[in-house]
């Protein structure tokens, strides 16, 4: 049979289009059409060769052909008043202008689960210099996908274009988008997103959803679904494999088979991505209000197998087994209950907690060599440093945030004289004192430690003095004082002597 199909000129056709990256069904009009294939080879050869076409060749998923759905108010529930003003007014806005747009992804999701979204993104045909026209305070970002921030009042949305169905403009030789500025229909759009549960569209004016993949559907049976082909689609943007975890994580969905099934094959691209990129990501997780549901979620994919990112990595590692805390855990449930309860947080404190097993390793190793505590804990955060400044992407604001929090966890030991008083006036004592309260929580130091310094702020001022007091060593009273030391002179130089005398 290969002997026969190497001198058929339909065997030279083929081969010469799957060189010039012909597509599937283009080769496979061609055998069925050219009078030769017929003669040359027979029906168990053309099987043989169309199945080895399809396995080169793997026909796209059918999820990439959208099916139009449009829901009434009747069959969602969402009432325009739920839209943010700033989102309505941009919409209305690109509307007067003769354009289409929507209220698109994670809002739409959030509310169809009765959950207040954090921000509304808005997706519409106008081009991005288009929108920039319209919109006086607004400005055009960035390199791969051209997007525009609309600012209105407080609030910014994000604008983009209805993307186009074809082959991105620049890819890399892994597949990952370089650059896609091609603009497209509503319904191309709603192909190039990532999970069905994200591809719904909201008018606010006529309060309906379109649908294209059966998104509602999903989101009701609590399932994350990839549109598309899952392995190519990763191979577009390594980071949606770290999405998946977090939003099924986050939002207590279960990940499809064909969506989970190629992400262990696929994590070597992740590495890849820019650090920037990969912080911002991890940073999203820690900080989803549901950092543990998230991380354990990352391990159910088996995304701990091999490094992501050192920060990642630290509290993939860090987190203990389910029903157990440590220090990780506790500082992630204390971030969840703030971030819930619309409390403010510090992205320096939880990376502080995520890190502090490894500086302790390092502070550990210190010791070993001989160094004092408050010298081997400064050595030990240099090094941490020296680990972070390799390409982490940590900001500089951080790191001086977490260096902070550890320098001073030693001095809680010290209770004595006027460092209490020097300690209670730094900058960073309250998240070094939140830290110290976490140690205590792990057993990793007294909680008497922690008790005495939660007295010592709630007190005034005389309260503290005595307190201070309460720590000196008691002395008995036959016991004789320790005699003082005496301060020997200094001599002083013979330069200086010389005049004197003179």
């Amino acid at each position: 049979m290969v002997a026969c199909a190497e001198k058929c000129p339909f065997f030279s056709c083929m081969r010469s289009r799957i060189r010039a990256g012909g597509a599937n069904s283009v080769i496979l009009r061609t055998f069925w059409r050219r009078p030769c294939a017929a003669g040359m080879l027979d029906d168990f050869e053309r099987n043989m060769l169309k199945k080895w076409l399809h396995k080169v060749f793997p026909a796209k998923s059918a999820a990439v052909r959208p099916r139009k759905t449009v829901l009434p108010f009747a069959e969602h529930g969402i009432e325009a008043g739920s839209i943010s003003f700033a989102a309505e007014k941009v919409v209305s806005r690109l509307h007067q202008a003769g354009f289409e747009a929507y209220v698109v992804g994670g809002a739409v999701r959030d509310l169809l689960l009765g959950i207040e979204p954090k921000d509304f993104d808005v997706a519409t045909n106008a081009r991005p210099e288009e929108v920039r026209k319209i919109f006086r305070r607004s400005r055009i970002i960035g390199r791969r996908f051209q997007i525009v921030h609309v600012m209105v009042g407080p609030e910014t949305i994000e604008v983009t274009t209805f993307r186009g169905g074809g082959r991105p403009a620049r890819q890399n030789e892994h597949g990952r988008i370089m650059q896609d500025n091609s603009y497209g229909t509503l319904a191309q759009d709603a192909e190039r997103r990532d999970f069905t549960c994200n591809a719904l569209y909201y008018n606010p004016q006529r309060q309906e959803i379109t649908d294209f993949h059966h998104g509602v559907d999903d989101i009701r049976a609590k399932r994350l679904v990839m549109i598309g082909d899952a392995r190519e689609r990763y191979q577009e943007d390594p980071v949606r494999m770290l999405r998946a975890a977090r939003l099924s994580g986050k939002l207590g969905f279960q990940v499809a088979e064909d969506t989970a099934e190629p992400i262990a094959a696929q994590l070597h691209l992740l590495p890849k991505e820019p650090l920037a990129r990969l912080f911002d990501e991890v940073m999203k997780i820690l900080f989803s209000g549901s950092a543990e549901d998230c991380l354990r979620q990352l391990k159910q994919l088996q995304m701990d197998a091999r490094p992501l990112h050192p920060l990642l990595d630290a509290a993939l590692h860090g987190l203990p087994p389910a029903g157990e805390h440590n220090m990780v855990s506790l500082a992630l449930a204390n971030t969840d209950r703030r971030l819930k309860a619309d409390q403010s947080v510090s992205v320096g404190f939880v990376l502080a907690a995520v890190l502090w097993p490894q500086v302790q390793h390092y502070w550990q190793q210190q010791r070993r060599q001989g160094k004092k505590d408050d010298a081997a804990l400064s050595a030990a955060i240099a090094q941490m440093r020296e680990e972070m400044e390799k390409g982490w992407g940590v900001p500089q604001r951080y790191a001086a945030t977490m260096r902070e929090i550890w320098i001073l966890q030693p001095r809680f030991d010290h209770r004595r004289g006027a460092r209490p008083f020097r300690l209670l006036a730094q900058q960073r004592f309250r998240a070094a004192y939140d830290f110290l309260l976490l140690r205590a929580q792990t057993g990793e130091t007294e909680q008497q430690t922690a008790d005495w310094w939660t007295a010592f702020q709630e007190a005034d001022q005389e309260q503290r003095v005595a307190m201070v007091q309460a720590q000196q060593p008691c002395r008995l009273d036959d016991e004789p004082a320790a005699p003082k030391k005496r301060r020997r002179r200094r001599k002083k130089p013979a330069a200086k002597r010389e005049e004197t005398s003179a």
